[in-house]
Formats: C-alpha cells, sequence, structure tokens
C-alpha cells in the first residue's frame, strides 16, 4: 500500500489517468496499482486482458509499445513475418530494419565506396582494379540485421512489453485471436489497440510474377543478381538499381511515365539523369508477361508507351512497382475499424473510426489526413507517431504527431533530400506568381579532380514571396544529401525566411553551404551555374 500511496503521490499518475481518459478506460489507473508488475490487469487480475495490445513489430509498433509500457501500461505485442512469394523471411523489427532503410542505405554505401576507388586515382592512390564480391556483402548486412533483430527483443523484455511471434487478427473490436507458427491459437483482449503492419510490396496481374522478386528478397540475395530489370521508377526502384549498377551489375530501369512520382519533378529528372550517366539503362513500357527460360533466365516482354510489344532476357527481375498495407487479413470489419479501397486506415491523430483502436505507420491513409500527408510510409514518421501517442494514452500528454515538413532522402547514386512542399505543390497551392525560386548547380570540391558530372548536383529554395519569402521547400541533389536536409528541416519547422538562410554564415568549403549564398531566382533567367568557391 505504501508503494501505492507513494506513485498516487507523484505528478506521474495524474498524466496516467489523463491518458487513461482518452483511452476511454481506466486500465492505466489499475496497471499502476500493481497489475503491470504482478502479469495481472485491469479487469481482476485476468492473465489474457491487457491495457494495450500492439498488432505489428515494425519501428512504430516497437516505439509505441515501449513507450506505454514505460508509462505503466501492460502491454502486448504481436508480430509475424509472412514469407514473400519466394521464401524470404526475417525477425522482429519491420521492414525498415530487414527488407529497407538498413540493408539498402548499408548496399548505397558499398557502391559509394566503389566509386571512391574509380576517384582516387587523381589524387595520388594508385588502386587495383577493384572486385566486388556480392555474398561477402549480403552476409555482413545480414549479419547486422540479425543483431538488431535479437536487440529488440532484449528491448522489449527490458521494457516490460510481452511479445509474442504470431499472426493476430480481430475477432471483435476488443479482442483479438493470434495463430504461431505451429498453429496453435491463442484469444486476448484489451482496452485499446494500435495497428502498426506496416506494408509489403505488390505485384501486378501478369503472368509470371512468380519468377520475380522483390525488395523483400533483393537484401538476402545467396547469389549476385547479374544483369537485372527493375520494374518501377519509385525511390525503392531508382534506390535498388543505383547500388545494384554500383556495385558492378547491369541494371535497366523499366519506369511507366514518371520517375519519383509525388517528389519534385526537377529534382526527380536530375537523378534519372545522373544515373543514366552512370550506365544505368532507362526504358519505357508496362510488363505483360515473365517467362523463366531452361537456363534460369528471365524473358521479360511489355508493351511500349506506342503500344507496340517489346521483349528482353536478365539474369534477375525485380518488381517495385507500389506497397498494400497489410491489413486485409486483420479482419478489420470484426472490429468495426474501416478502411479504404487500397486497405489504407482513416485515422484522426492516430485514432481510427473506433475510438479505442488507433493505427501507425504505412497503414494510415495520408491522403485522409488533414492536411493531407505523403509522408506516413517513413520509418522516424512511424516511431514519432508511436512514441507520442503511447504518451497521450496513458502519459497525460496532449502533444500530436505532425506530419507537415517532415524531410526525407532518396539513397540514389546522387542523394537527393527534401524537406517541406516540392515546386509543383507549392505553385499549385499559392499560385506560379506568388512562388519564388532561388536556385544553383554546382560542384562539391571533393569531385573537382575527378571525372564526375559537374551538371546534376543542385540546391533550390522554394520561397513564398507574399509572406517575407518564407521558405515553403528545400531540394538538393548531392553528396550526404540527407545529412544536409535533416538541420534545415528543424529551420523550416521555425518558420525560417530566404533572410535567415543568407544570414547564416556557410562553412567552407562544404556542399551544404550551397543553400546559404543562394542568389539567382528562376524567374530572372540568369544562369545558375556555380563558378569559383
Amino acid at each position: 500500500m505504501l508503494g501505492v500511496l507513494a506513485t498516487l503521490g507523484s505528478h506521474q499518475p495524474i498524466f496516467r489517468l489523463g491518458g487513461a481518459r482518452e483511452a476511454g478506460s481506466a486500465a492505466s489507473l489499475l496497471s499502476l496499482r500493481g497489475g503491470a508488475a504482478a502479469g495481472t490487469s485491469a479487469d481482476g487480475g485476468r492473465d489474457d486482458h491487457y491495457d494495450l495490445i500492439v498488432v505489428g513489430g515494425g519501428s512504430g509498433g516497437l516505439a509505441c509499445a515501449k513507450e506505454a509500457a514505460s508509462l505503466g501500461a501492460r502491454v502486448l505485442l504481436f508480430d509475424f513475418v509472412r514469407p514473400s512469394p519466394q521464401g524470404s523471411t526475417w525477425g522482429l523489427g519491420g521492414t525498415c530494419v530487414n527488407v529497407g532503410c538498413i540493408p539498402k542505405k548499408l548496399m548505397h554505401h558499398a557502391a559509394l565506396i566503389g566509386q571512391s576507388f574509380r576517384d582516387a586515382e587523381p589524387y595520388g592512390w594508385e588502386v587495383e582494379p577493384a572486385t566486388h564480391r556480392w555474398e561477402t556483402m549480403v552476409e555482413g548486412v545480414q549479419d547486422h540485421i540479425k543483431s538488431l533483430n535479437f536487440g529488440y527483443r532484449s528491448e522489449l523484455l527490458e521494457a516490460g512489453v510481452e511479445y509474442r511471434n504470431a499472426f493476430a487478427a480481430f475477432a471483435d473490436e476488443r479482442t483479438v485471436e493470434a495463430v504461431d507458427s505451429k498453429g496453435r491459437t491463442s484469444t486476448v483482449t484489451a482496452d485499446a489497440f494500435v495497428i502498426s503492419t506496416g506494408g509489403r510490396p505488390s505485384l501486378p496481374d501478369i503472368p509470371g510474377t512468380q519468377h520475380v522478386i522483390t525488395s523483400d528478397d533483393l537484401f538476402s540475395l545467396k547469389s549476385p543478381p547479374g544483369d537485372t530489370l527493375v520494374v518501377g521508377a519509385s525511390y525503392v526502384a531508382l534506390e535498388c538499381a543505383g547500388f545494384i549498377h554500383g556495385v558492378g551489375y547491369p541494371a535497366t530501369v523499366m519506369m511507366r511515365s514518371v520517375p519519383l512520382r509525388g517528389f519534385d519533378q526537377q529534382m526527380a529528372l536530375l537523378v534519372k539523369e545522373d544515373m543514366e550517366a552512370e550506365g544505368v539503362q532507362f526504358i519505357s513500357g508496362t510488363p505483360t508477361a515473365v517467362e523463366r527460360l531452361r537456363s534460369g533466365k528471365k524473358r521479360v516482354r511489355w508493351k511500349r508507351q506506342d503500344g507496340s510489344p517489346a521483349a528482353a532476357v536478365y539474369d534477375t527481375v525485380l518488381f517495385a512497382t507500389g506497397r498494400s498495407a497489410c491489413t486485409r487479413d486483420l479482419r478489420l470489419d470484426k472490429a468495426g475499424v474501416t478502411v479504404n479501397a487500397a486497405g489504407k486506415v482513416g485515422t484522426t491523430d492516430e485514432r481510427t473510426n473506433v475510438p479505442h483502436i488507433y493505427a501507425i505507420g504505412d497503414v494510415i491513409d495520408g491522403a485522409a489526413l488533414q492536411p493531407p500527408s505523403s509522408t506516413t510510409e517513413l520509418t522516424p514518421v512511424a516511431i514519432q507517431a508511436g512514441r507520442l501517442l503511447a504518451a497521450r494514452l496513458y502519459g497525460g500528454s496532449d502533444a500530436r504527431m505532425d506530419y507537415q515538413g517532415v524531410p526525407t532522402t532518396v539513397y540514389t547514386p546522387l542523394e537527393y533530400g527534401c524537406v517541406g512542399l516540392s515546386e509543383e505543390e507549392a505553385v499549385a497551392a499559392h499560385g506560379e506568381e506568388n512562388i519564388e525560386v532561388y536556385h544553383s548547380f554546382f560542384t562539391p570540391l571533393e569531385w573537382k579532380l575527378t571525372e564526375r558530372s559537374e551538371a546534376n548536383c543542385y540546391a533550390k529554395l522554394v520561397c513564398d514571396a507574399r509572406d517575407d519569402l518564407r521558405v515553403l521547400g528545400l531540394h538538393v541533389c548531392g553528396p550526404h544529401a540527407g545529412e544536409m536536409t535533416q538541420g534545415f528541416a528543424v529551420a523550416l519547422k521555425c518558420g525560417a525566411t530566404k533572410a535567415d538562410f543568407d544570414s547564416t554564415v556557410g562553412i567552407h568549403p562544404t556542399t551544404v553551404e550551397e543553400l546559404t549564398t543562394l542568389s539567382v531566382t528562376k524567374r530572372s533567367g540568369i544562369a545558375a551555374q556555380k563558378r569559383g568557391c
């Protein structure tokens, strides 16, 4: 009793009570009275009832579960990875850790190391012809991923989160039924639920897709991909094509329409042009069939934009034509949760139409947010949304996730970082006459002695001419674009204007200083090529 009185005498339980009201339950208060520590729960000690059940063990689900547990909630987390059509599977941590950001960035870095060998000679290094061993890279990447999987298990244990490797689906709005890998079933209930099941690659309805791989398979591919066709022009497609080519294998991108749809199209075309200059081939068309030959190679047939047929043979065919939310088998209808035609869940402050059921991460319908956002399918967004949600439910916080002004980077050979509005979005929202764009083409000093292209490193600020040239969007193509963009994202959050950028002294000589010295506008028509230092 003394422990209870001491706890209730602090400030933290008052916050938790506020969170419990948002969740529509008194579970958090009762769990403070020993439920979480004793393995009992709010409804009188049932072992199969929890304050919070998180369905999905990706970055967002893990963050939410750990934060909720740290605030006194009794939390159960379900995670289950169904094998890809090619049989690939992985451990706890979701897309980013296993088949997304982490292995992608490591393989991108492998390609950059290869480029550094080619840049070394003008700097005086005598480098023997370098060769790359795909198997060694994959082994190192997978070893790192397995260490992360183990770390997440340990963190859940330390946080007091119960973890079950089982597929959970709703039986009703308060109950989920779970089936583990051995077919054993269990039924549990909770006062609140968080859906954080992420997404998986989707394939078109054409013959022969059983012969292709996706990003779910590429990062654990045991043998080199060889001559590879990447179907799609999303950031996943271009990133994969970029590092495949960068470590020494021919890569071709089949693009139906435009590259990097949803991103600033001037920047997207610069990325594409740089990839072409480096040797990545681009073809236009839509695949119609894939056939496996006796040799093991794949013949791909496609339709060109003019409707004429074409075909070619490749060692590996990778489809990166979109992703689907993993909600289809969750039986959300039994819980009363509505989804759109694509399986995405509409939310307000992560709350679905059912008051005690929430959703975070890739399953959220970004178009339904107010205002709409295209940044919901980013790992840091899911993590922050999950933590803030847990703090509101069990910590009395009122902080909401801001889905606007989220920075991101495309890890193509020429990296592209951005935050805020694209030029097209700014013009659509404010009118072309009210948008001023400051821009510059430049060459990083480190590239001056090499044979690198001088055309495609580029920076621009998209500004609102009616609001003291407040910066609406920042875009940069160049080395370490992500590292450049992150700090400026803070500035844009604070409402930075062009004058703020001008009054900031750049670090010389760096690439990022370009964003503090922009003086040429697109409207002026003056050439934006940078000369001198």
